[in-house]
């Protein structure tokens, strides 16, 4: 049960890390962009297509998900809109009514296929995981020694921008997540009842080991990640910060 615990505290560690770390790298880039092109169309482009292939993963993965499901689909679009809350929309696909499984399908597909793909990066293009496993060892004198390697890898710097740009847009937004809270609500209302029921022994046996495997999974990928964004937030906040000094402008 320890162990089970653990990886659950893990991913949820990771997870809000990731949450935070992404809407403040974010925030940064914008800064920057604006400070220094002093116009907000131009920032709006420039993020955009700075973030491109994710947006293209993203909301492609919504398309082809619901035309398998046999959702209807309408408009598709790439291009980025500000909303009316002061936020940015990249991308968007329409989709039409559908019951609250297919619903849930395709919001999660992103995170899915996004996951994949920056998983697929980090573990066999980059090898990040080893980098990371040393950093919480505390090889902290092996980290360093080897981060050289880390730069001296074959299209380094175009698998780094790919995983960036995927894992910082494969989050569901705010209306793929639109029928999460029902449908956690049905299911732990079935999972009470089942527990009830007493069936706690047999899913303890039969459900907690893949269980287990599918957090721990999700924890490298949150893992990898977190350690991008990480290694990203502090070079654009002092970019940041050294332009407001110069500049005398604040952004917030």
């Amino acid at each position: 049960m320890s162990e089970y615990l653990a990886s659950l505290g893990w991913f949820l560690f990771l997870l809000g890390g990731l949450i935070f770390l992404q809407h403040r790298l974010h925030f940064e880039i914008q800064a920057v962009l604006l400070l220094l092109t002093r116009r907000s169309d131009l920032t709006i482009a420039l993020f955009s297509i700075l973030f491109l292939p994710g947006v293209l993963i993203h909301e492609t993965s919504h398309f082809l998900m619901a035309k398998l499901l046999g959702v209807k689909t309408g408009r598709i679009s790439f291009i980025p809109q500000p909303l009316a809350n002061g936020r940015l929309q990249l991308g968007f696909v329409e989709t039409a009514p559908t019951d609250l499984v297919r619903d849930v399908l395709i919001g999660s597909t992103p995170l899915l296929v996004g996951g994949a793909v920056a998983a697929y990066i980090g573990l066999f293009q980059l090898g990040i995981v080893n980098y990371w496993n040393e950093l919480l060892s505390g090889k902290i004198g092996n980290l360093l020694t080897e981060l050289p390697q880390l730069y001296s890898q074959r299209d380094f710097w175009l698998w780094f921008y790919l995983i960036f740009v995927v894992s910082s847009t494969m989050f569901p937004s705010a209306s793929d997540r639109r029928a999460w809270l029902p449908i956690t609500i049905i299911a732990g209302s079935l999972l009470g009842l089942v527990l009830l029921a007493g069936a706690g022994p047999w899913m303890l046996v039969h459900l907690a080991p893949p269980t287990n495997k599918l957090l721990q999974v999700l924890t490298v990928i949150f893992g990898i990640s977190l350690t991008i964004h990480l290694v990203l937030l502090f070079p654009f906040f002092i970019v940041r910060t050294l332009l407001n000094r110069l500049t005398g402008l604040k952004v917030r």
